[in-house]
């Protein structure tokens, strides 16, 4: 899960306009800070990045899945799964609605 700072910061650049590249480079922030106090038991900085990617997605920012070619089939359908879960509305929301 990630912090509560990491999102309010990813909100505000989406607020600002920002490129959904931007805005996912605070979940990258979080993760490699995390990797380097010892939080984390990944084994490179990819790992890391991959994991904020995935953070991201869920937390509703737009980051495009990769493109074919670029990575494994399953890690594609896995980010097309996380975009999905990050624009789906919560429980609260959908109570209010």
């Amino acid at each position: 899960m990630p912090e509560k700072k990491t999102i309010e910061r990813a909100r505000q650049d989406q607020r600002e306009g920002k490129a959904p590249s931007t805005q996912a480079g605070e979940f990258v922030r979080e993760e490699i800070e995390h990797v380097k106090e010892g939080k984390h038991g990944v084994k490179n900085p990819k790992q890391a990045i991959a994991i904020a990617l995935s953070k991201a997605r869920r937390a509703g920012v737009s980051v495009p899945p990769p493109a074919p070619g670029k990575a494994k089939e399953r890690t594609r359908r896995q980010a097309k799964r996380d975009l999905e879960k990050g624009k789906k509305e919560g429980p609260l929301r959908k109570k209010a609605a």
